[in-house]
């Protein structure tokens, strides 16, 4: 299966970004891909919590989401946006990590509100409290499509295998990890960690990322790592995108994930173990 990871680079400013978003979707349909998918905060990715609050909105209203779902029914494909930032009703005011998998028609086949917040601190002049502006999801989704199971999650959320395992163990054979990864991090363990759950999961691991500095016309600017990765289930790396933004196809041989679950029946294998008890 023909499929196409979009690895961008967007600004704070929703509206701007949209037009070259829809440009590589719809070239990424011209290249024959079948399935394609774009990265974490495809609308706008910034800084500013008191910016966001000023230019994003719900979903029923956000202008991404409406242009996307046009452009997947036009083109008749199956597209993943891989997150966008939106407005909710939290009195909070916190806002939603949202992904969507869109149909052939256009309609919206899964919802996944990213789990586990990015709440770190990687040095001293580098730290992120992803928790104070979005409100986390609750609730593991696996998107059925007419190709293959495909179990949802966004970034941070590969540090924590037992999503993947719940993900699999209810029958994804694709795991979807939209980033914006931070290059320290990346640099570190972007490789290690999605290589790790396509071997343990014996299923293709999809990430497409944001990447460079992102431009921001009034709010501090943020850096990511790109290198969006597609990785076969015997954890052999069939795509790395470096650093350009870009539209990158590859062919997903989905068969591959039988095969490597049957030279490595891992979840066969498993077996009920006592302990360990604490001390």
């Amino acid at each position: 299966m023909k499929t196409a990871l979009l690895q961008l680079n967007v600004s704070d400013d929703p509206t701007a970004n949209l037009p070259r978003t829809v440009e590589m979707v719809q070239q990424a349909a011209d290249m024959g891909a079948e399935f394609v998918l774009t990265p974490e905060v495809t609308n706008c990715l910034s800084t500013s919590r008191t910016h966001q609050a000023q230019v994003l909105t719900d979903e029923a209203s956000d202008a991404t989401l409406a242009a996307l779902r046009y452009v997947a029914a036009a083109r008749g494909i199956h597209l993943l946006i891989g997150s966008l930032a939106l407005t909710t009703d939290d009195p909070d005011g916190r806002f939603a990590n949202r992904s969507f998998l869109i149909g052939p028609d256009g309609s919206i086949l899964a919802r996944y509100d990213k789990i586990h917040m990015f709440d770190v601190a990687i040095s001293k002049t580098e730290t992120y409290a992803e928790s104070s502006g979005y409100r986390p999801g609750t609730k593991a989704v696996l998107a059925r499509t007419n190709f293959a199971p495909i179990g949802m999650a966004v970034c941070y959320d590969m540090r924590f295998p037992k999503l993947s395992d719940a993900l699999v163990g209810a029958g994804a054979h694709i795991l979807t990890y939209p980033a914006a990864f931070s290059p320290v991090t990346g640099a570190a363990h972007w490789h290690s960690l999605l290589r790790a759950r396509a071997i343990e999961a014996g299923a293709w691991v999809l990430a497409p990322a944001q990447t460079g500095t992102h431009p921001s016309q009034k709010n501090k600017t943020r850096s990511t790592y790109g290198h969006s990765l597609a990785i076969n289930p015997w954890g052999e790396v069939v795509l790395d995108a470096g650093e350009a933004p870009g539209v990158y196809v590859f062919d997903m041989e989905l068969d591959k994930v039988a095969e490597a679950r049957r030279r490595i029946p891992a979840r066969d294998n498993a077996r009920p173990f006592e302990g360990p008890s604490g001390a």
